[in-house]
């Protein structure tokens, strides 16, 4: 039991960091809280064949953790989520304006006008009194990848469709605006 049981805790903890760590929906997020709390099952078992205690009082907090989290992601938020998809269909099917979720924004495919893919949204900054986007920040990758570049781009100049966003502009022109610096976005709040 314990053989598996050190195979079975890292590994599961490893493959259920990629999962969450991924953020590709509520519905995946809580499957890795479950196989964080096989890890943490498993971790405690290795704990109790050893008799190293801090690793079983850890995991044993690691699995109640674990726990919430499935609720917390397969229950709660994957209950506001179908909400969300239920009234995104239903508006596609009636005369009113379509609608999409606003959680649904994060990590949401851009394209430029012509359909070549941009990046992916990362934020959409919202008036407070209208309630109406501002800007939609983009991140769009280097060549080699490892480096993202962030661009805000005014909502005049945003299309929403139901699964991605795509810009009234060419990618030349997108690429000509001032990625944001790092953290400090307040010229969007027009701070500078």
């Amino acid at each position: 039991m314990n053989d598996f049981a050190e195979w079975v805790a890292p590994i599961a903890t490893m493959l259920a960091a990629i999962m969450t760590a991924s953020n590709l929906g509520a519905r995946l997020t809580g499957f890795g809280f479950i196989v964080f709390t096989i890890g943490s099952i498993a971790w405690t078992i290795v704990g109790l064949t050893s008799g190293e205690t801090s690793l079983i009082v850890a995991n044993g907090f690691l699995t109640l953790v674990n726990a919430f989290g499935v609720w917390r992601w397969l229950g709660r938020q994957s209950t506001y989520e179908q909400g969300g998809r239920s009234a995104e269909r239903a508006s596609r099917r009636s005369s009113a304006p379509s609608l999409f979720g606003a959680n649904g924004i994060a990590g949401m495919p851009v394209a430029d006008c012509h359909g070549k893919h941009l990046g992916k949204a990362v934020e959409a900054l919202l008036e407070c009194r209208s309630g109406k986007i501002r800007h939609l920040v983009i991140a769009s990758s280097s060549d080699a990848g490892l480096e993202e570049d962030l661009r805000a781009v005014p909502a005049s100049q945003v299309c929403f469709e139901r699964d991605k966003a795509r810009l009234r502009i060419p990618a030349d022109v997108f690429d000509r605006i001032t990625p944001l610096d790092g953290s400090d976005w307040s010229e969007l709040g027009y701070g500078k």
